[in-house]
């Protein structure tokens, strides 16, 4: 199955130069749970928004760049391509950024949406998610503590 899995704002935001324009570390740990030990998808800008990569995860590239080859990822220029290298038996996640969303969305079995409920100013967004297309199958909403600045609502959808 391909899930996409992104934090995405009430007006669609995912971030602004290269980077979330929130922090929820709760979502992190979500994130985290759901994709390790599987095969994950990325436009080149949003792996070299990492630190490191990310462990115990297979990362696939999608770029344009020739001769691009961090060490220990696959690297592919489409997401045809993309998806072709994930084992067809297991979950694969698609985690952004929001060009690599938009490309990978017709091709997404499922949603797993962190929903921050708040509106942000960002310079990338993820694309509408059409409930003619979309159902959405469970939903957990959290408050806003300590840690977290904001509600935030964990968002599980299937394609019709």
């Amino acid at each position: 199955m391909i899930i996409m899995i992104a934090a995405v704002a009430e007006n669609n935001a995912l971030g602004k130069n290269n980077e979330l324009v929130w922090h929820l570390p709760n979502d992190f740990k979500r994130f985290k749970a759901l994709t390790t030990g599987h095969h994950i998808i990325m436009g080149r800008k949003t792996f070299e928004s990492f630190p490191k990569p990310l462990p115990n995860r297979t990362h696939i590239i999608i770029t344009r760049q020739d001769n691009y080859q961090p060490e220990g990822c696959i690297i592919v220029k489409s997401i045809e391509e993309a998806i072709a290298k994930c084992p067809k038996e297991e979950d694969s996640f698609i985690i952004g950024g929001g060009e690599i969303y938009t490309l990978g969305i017709p091709f997404a079995d499922a949603l797993e949406i962190t929903r921050v409920h708040h509106s942000f100013e960002a310079d990338t967004y993820f694309p509408e998610i059409n409930k003619k297309e979309w159902k959405l199958i469970e939903s957990e909403p959290n408050k806003r503590d300590v840690k977290h600045l904001y509600d935030y609502t964990y968002e599980t959808y299937i394609r019709f």
